[in-house]
């Protein structure tokens, strides 16, 4: 159980991003933050304003998850990728959906020129980027295109060679005019190498030259020209902050990453496709008391890409395994084109790989903590409720409860609890055939007998089968009974198993005038509980679980007789015809807006009875204003 306040306490004061989800587990929202701990617990305060979107998307927040970073720049970027991923639907309301710019070095053209792009393509060009700023990378690339005279036209080499006089950016010594034969090729790809030199992190040549330049303006008084290499200046250093959750290279890879506690180790992957890292994951390896890291890892990388259908081109591992040169031949094979397994050393992919050990620690230490708190609230309550009535143990409970209309569809109801949690596939539920009227003791009197003689009957078969495994889930019998009421439902149960000469425990959930768990009736005597406890706790959602589940089979069966009561009075309509229609219509308010010819298209239904059945629904609606 996701428990919202308990989580918020947990928060790392670390940037990252954070994904809000609803209870069906769809993402409602994706943001980031330079604190996680403040910015999304600042979402569960009072309101402040907010606005009438963000209160709903909150109201519908069951969960939450979230993804740390080294930096803002990381975690904005990411934001962006995983946005565009997910589309979650209050993301589209609130944020604009923009895309990040990047620097464009267009290296398939004969003289390659550097150009701004808002997308990433899988062509010849090299990208340098993504950037927060556009302005900038507007700025980076005129600077580039300034210091070293690239052209910017989009004239198509050879063809248009000659064909125009220079541009304007020739005459102001911004373009050494390739189009007019004025430079080599040679000449053209040295510049051009300086300015990847730049792209890839080599500032000082540049940062020199411009403080130099700078310099030299203001000592010649000519300030707005020093004014503006200054501003050069801040723009190359905007630009030039690294960052690392978007690899240029624009290849699909995987991040794997794990953190280990004893028996259990979680593996963290992050997924970069394109070169942008569009999720992650994260993987449960049990038993490996004995494991080293790149043991773990090893079994992992088999197991995982043994069944997944996509397999990246790069695997980077936190740990150096020791069949890496053979899991590659055997994932380049079912790729079919080489891959490669690496464990980066330095750089922004020895610290994504970091990242990934520090998201699978969080998640390893929430999870130890969930399983916690689930056991205290499930085997650990279970254990409270057996030492409160003096058991030595409890691992299955059932519970009963009846449900009726002053005794119209008289229906009982079996639930089952098995170390704490609740055991659906156990369900069971009783029409009672015995009793007529509302005479809640008899019908308990009835499911019992069911329950038990049925299991009885199933223990005897499987002993003469010489069936080793239990079958049917009344061949299980229960630790201890629960009766949804006091003194009079325990008799009543105590009474059936006497009879039956069966030992079985059996507690009564007694309820107060509210209609509230109070206590529980065991040993003809009532025990007081504590209504903060997890027993307490547990034996409301057993007592609940019974009514809800007897109340909906008696809903069910009264929805289903009232439709067939309504059919049943319509001339020529018998059992057969009923659910010929029902099936066709789906519901009775179909069948009612059905003309004649509509009503014909099922084989059941001829032209007389379509007549009767039109007839029946109008005349009613017309005499008497609806059924």
């Amino acid at each position: 159980m996701f428990l919202i306040e308990e989580e918020l306490k947990k928060l790392p004061k670390r940037p990252g991003v954070y994904i809000m989800h609803d209870k069906e587990d769809t993402i409602l929202y994706i943001g980031k933050a330079v604190n996680l701990h403040n910015r999304v617990r600042s979402y569960f305060r009072p309101n402040i304003g907010r606005g009438p979107q963000i209160d709903k998307m909150v109201s519908l927040i069951d969960h939450f998850e979230y993804i740390v970073t080294d930096s803002e720049l990381e975690a904005l970027v990411l934001e962006n990728n995983l946005i565009k991923e997910h589309s979650p639907k209050y993301n589209t309301l609130l944020k604009d959906d923009k895309t990040y710019p990047y620097i464009k070095v267009t290296m398939g053209e004969e003289y390659p020129r550097v150009v701004f792009s808002r997308e990433m393509k899988k062509d010849k060009s090299r990208y340098f980027g993504p950037y927060t700023s556009a302005a900038s990378v507007k700025d980076t690339i005129e600077l580039i295109n300034k210091l070293y005279q690239l052209r910017t036209c989009r004239k198509k080499f050879p063809r248009d060679f000659g064909t125009d006089r220079p541009c304007l950016n020739h005459h102001i010594g911004r373009c050494m005019a390739p189009c007019q034969g004025n430079v080599s090729k040679e000449e053209y790809a040295e510049q051009l190498d300086k300015a990847l030199d730049f792209l890839n992190g080599n500032y000082s040549p540049i940062l020199r030259e411009l403080e130099q330049k700078m310099t030299e303006a203001s000592e010649n008084l000519d300030f707005e020209e020093a004014i503006r290499y200054r501003e050069l200046l801040q723009s190359v250093r905007s630009v030039a902050q690294k960052q690392k959750i978007t690899d240029s290279g624009g290849e699909d890879k995987d991040i794997i990453a794990l953190a280990k506690e004893e028996t259990d180790a979680v593996i963290q992957v992050f997924f970069v496709r394109g070169g942008r890292l569009i999720g992650r994951e994260h993987f449960y390896m049990t038993h490996v008391s004995d494991d080293s890291k790149a043991e773990i890892l090893q079994s992992f990388v088999k197991q995982f890409y043994a069944g997944t259908p996509f397999i990246p081109r790069e695997l980077m591992l936190q740990e150096e395994i020791e069949d890496a040169r053979v899991i590659e031949q055997w994932l380049s094979q079912r790729k079919g084109s080489r891959v490669y397994v690496r464990v980066p050393k330095i750089g922004s992919k020895e610290k994504l790989v970091e990242l990934a050990a520090q998201n699978a620690s969080l998640v390893l230490m929430q999870d130890r903590e969930r399983i916690k708190r689930e056991e205290g609230r499930t085997i650990g309550a279970a254990r409270e409720i057996a030492a409160l009535l003096g058991l030595k143990h409890i691992h299955r409970m059932e519970a009963f409860d009846i449900s009726n209309i002053s005794g119209f569809e008289n229906v009982g109801s079996m639930v089952v609890y098995e170390g704490g949690k609740a055991k659906r596939s156990d369900y069971r539920k009783f029409k009672i055939r015995s009793v007529s009227g509302p005479d809640d003791y008899a019908c308990m009197k009835e499911v019992l007998e069911r329950r038990f003689l049925h299991g009885m009957q199933e223990s005897r078969e499987r002993k003469e089968k010489n069936l080793d495994q239990e079958f049917g889930s009344f061949t299980k019998f229960p630790d201890l009974l629960l009766m949804d009421g006091g003194k009079g439902q325990v008799n009543i149960a105590l009474e059936v198993l006497g009879e039956m000469h069966l030992a079985i425990p059996v507690c009564g959930m007694v309820k107060d005038d509210n209609h509230r768990t109070r206590g529980l009736y065991y040993n003809n005597e009532e025990i007081p509980i504590d209504h903060r406890s997890e027993g307490f706790k547990l034996i409301t959602r057993i007592q609940d679980e019974a009514h809800r589940f007897a109340i909906e089979y008696h809903r069910s069966l009264r929805s289903k007789s009232q439709v067939r009561s309504v059919l049943d009075d319509i001339p020529g309509v018998g059992p057969a015809r009923r659910k010929a229609l029902m099936r066709h219509f789906k519901s009775l308010e179909e069948i009612r807006s059905a003309e004649i010819t509509q009503l014909c298209e099922i084989p059941e239904i001829n032209e007389r009875c379509a007549k009767e059945i039109y007839k029946f629904f109008h005349e009613k609606i017309d005499n008497k204003g609806g059924l």
